[in-house]
């Protein structure tokens, strides 16, 4: 039962994120060979990045270098001018992990106002990287907190499943180092379905392979583990020398633990530590010199175990982070418990419990007092057996046989103690984590809430000005018409003259104006072809009604019959395309509009693109229309995006969720 409190909680701690692709000459040489043919400065300066980002561990020389011309090449550029921090922040961070923690937090400044897929994507980079420096900052939760408010959320946006499925793998590793081995599943699951999709490389799958099994050695399915670790030995062999074999060798030792075949384990590990070292991977040696630790541990070999763990105690890249300090500090208090070293022991349990004070400071003190505890007895013990040895050699060796026998019983409860806090802490911690993420989720729906709220109330406030709007048409245009052939028709009657064929012409004609009159404002209020037929040809309608000999509108339909929605949905989408086509023809002044509405999975597309006035979109100020256009979409939980310049037209392209 030890054996398995002490390897859980050991590997229940954080770990760095998974490597970077690995690099090679020839891949620095067909970098060369584009950069020399490339036409553009803006494919220079990206192809000047990424020969600085591939020499930043091999030749920092030549990647500053790089990274120069490339700056050089990206002035004036638009985003290869924003990407130039992220490369800098890459190549700064294994000296100075704030300065490149500033650069990438730039870099995602730099590239808002662009909503391409490649600069997306490397808002998403520099957001995980961001993170992962949080997590180097003993910050586990901020990391997860960015990965799935930031990066993903990117990431999946720009299309970029590569990058997608390194972050949901991410969010794998926080949740199994937390112990929380079933929802690590879940997220390993989704990386894996992302990572596996075309164009995303093979070696993005190593990675997946071996965090699942680690999940599930951890989680006591040592042959699923060992069958993910065969799915990653298949893959390993095209990327000779690369860092995979490391996280490779590293989950086949752990693997090999839980499954009781100490000898395997060493040999896997030790495998890894002399390639880590060759490759110069100091908090990778020492990550698998701690599960050497392990290894020997519950093989009961503590000397070994001393020996392995003592001198990772003075390891700045192990002992960087806390909860390291935390697993070495316990580690080694244990070990020297085993070895009767009651001293050195107390010292160790002492350190772990002043840096753990936080978790369980009250069973921590308990833990403390009781190995203070040990340590006197064993103190006054030495006395007592000293004096024994002057007494006669009879009382002797009924003496010895009583200390044996406290020393057993002491041990044993020392045990049942050790092991009832471990449980507690267990316990307490999963608790903690579950209710904070209760309240994270309720504050999420609550946010939800709150906006579709808004959403609503603003749609209530365009129907009440609708409905001005109907007022002052009615008053001003119907009313009026009506009037006027009212006191026309009296004029007539009181003149008492007999009927004649003019004036009641002009009267019939008022009456005209007056129904078309009547039949705009009633097609405004509800069109009525939406209800009788479909939302394809109330637009039709809508198009054809407000063409005229200046403006020219084309309309394309795409599966937009083959669809039905309810009633609500036809009109919000009905409702948004009059105010695109409303806004081109009046304010835009545009004599050709093209407009384009499609439905496919569950989501609407609308594209509207004139040739009007434009307008310029940095400025705050929005009109009424633009307004409802965006409460809208809000209220649909859609996206849109508008693209326009003055004298150069609009384009709006819109995305709504019709589920």
């Amino acid at each position: 039962m030890k054996k398995l409190a002490i390897l859980v909680f050991l590997y229940s701690l954080p770990l760095f994120v998974n490597a970077q692709a690995p690099a090679n000459e020839n891949s620095a040489e067909s970098l060369l060979l584009r950069l020399n043919t490339a036409g553009t400065d803006s494919a220079r300066a990206m192809l000047s990045f990424e020969l600085a980002d591939l020499w930043k561990e091999k030749d920092s020389l030549k990647a500053d270098r790089y990274l120069k011309n490339g700056l050089q090449y990206s002035k004036h550029t638009g985003i290869p001018a924003a990407v130039y921090y992220y490369y800098a922040g890459r190549i700064a961070e294994p000296t100075d992990l704030d300065k490149a923690m500033s650069s990438y937090l730039k870099t995602d400044t730099l590239l808002q106002p662009y909503t391409s897929q490649l600069a997306l994507s490397f808002r998403a980079k520099a957001w995980y990287l961001y993170g992962a420096g949080l997590q180097k900052k003993d910050d586990p939760k901020g990391f997860a907190n960015i990965l799935l408010n930031k990066a993903i959320p990117l990431a999946q946006q720009a299309g970029d499943n590569t990058m997608a499925g390194k972050n949901l793998l991410a969010v794998a590793l926080v949740f199994k180092n937390a112990g929380e081995f079933d929802k690590a599943d879940t997220y390993l699951q989704s990386a894996y379905t992302s990572l596996k999709k075309p164009g995303v490389p093979t070696h993005e799958l190593i990675t997946a392979y071996t965090t699942v099994a680690e999940n599930y050695s951890l989680s006591g399915k040592a042959a699923e583990a060992r069958q993910a670790l065969d799915s990653a030995a298949k893959l390993l062999p095209a990327y000779p020398e690369s860092d995979f074999y490391l996280d490779y060798y590293a989950a086949e030792g752990l693997n090999y633990t839980v499954m009781g075949k100490i000898n395997e384990a060493l040999a896997s590990l030790e495998k890894g530590i002399k390639m880590a070292t060759k490759m110069g991977k100091a908090y990778d040696t020492q990550r698998m010199q701690l599960q050497q630790f392990y290894a020997y541990y519950n093989s009961r070999q503590f000397t070994k175990a001393k020996n392995v763990l003592l001198p990772l105690s003075e390891k700045p890249e192990m002992m960087m982070l806390a909860t390291n300090r935390l697993q070495v500090y316990y580690g080694l208090a244990l070990t020297f418990e085993e070895l009767k070293d009651f001293q050195p022991g107390y010292a160790w349990m002492k350190k772990y419990a002043e840096l753990n004070d936080s978790l369980s400071k009250s069973q921590l003190a308990n833990d403390v007092h009781a190995l203070e505890i040990r340590y006197r007895n064993a103190e006054k013990q030495k006395e007592i057996e000293a004096l024994k040895a002057k007494n006669i050699q009879e009382s002797l060796s009924a003496s010895n046989s009583r200390l044996v026998s406290g020393l057993f019983a002491s041990i044993s409860l020392f045990l049942v103690l050790l092991l009832a806090a471990g449980y507690i802490i267990f316990r307490n911690r999963r608790k903690l984590h579950a209710q904070k993420e209760l309240s994270y989720r309720q504050h999420l729906h609550e946010i939800e809430q709150e906006q579709q709220l808004r959403y609503s109330q603003a749609i209530l406030q365009g129907e009440e000005q609708e409905r001005r709007r109907l007022a002052r048409d009615l008053h001003d245009g119907l009313g009026g018409m009506i009037a006027g052939a009212r006191i026309n028709l009296s004029a007539h009657i009181k003149s008492g003259q007999t009927p004649e064929t003019a004036p009641l012409e002009k009267i019939t004609q008022q009456l005209d104006k007056s129904v078309t009159e009547l039949r705009r404002i009633a097609h405004n209020m509800m069109p009525a072809t939406l209800l009788e037929q479909s939302l394809e040809a109330a637009i039709n309608d809508l198009c054809e009604s407000m063409m005229n000999d200046h403006t020219r509108i084309t309309f394309q339909a795409i599966h937009l019959s083959d669809h039905p929605l309810p009633e609500d949905i036809q009109l919000h989408i009905y409702r948004i395309i009059q105010e695109l086509l409303t806004n081109a023809v009046r304010h835009g002044k545009a004599k050709n509009i093209m407009l384009q509405c499609s439905i496919h999975d569950g989501k609407c597309f609308i594209t509207a693109e004139d040739d009007g006035q434009g307008f310029d979109i940095t400025n705050n100020s929005k009109g009424i229309g633009l307004n409802n256009i965006h409460n809208r979409v809000g209220f649909m939980k859609g996206n849109i995006d508008i693209d326009s310049r003055i004298n150069q037209g609009t384009t709006v392209n819109i995305e709504l969720n019709v589920q």
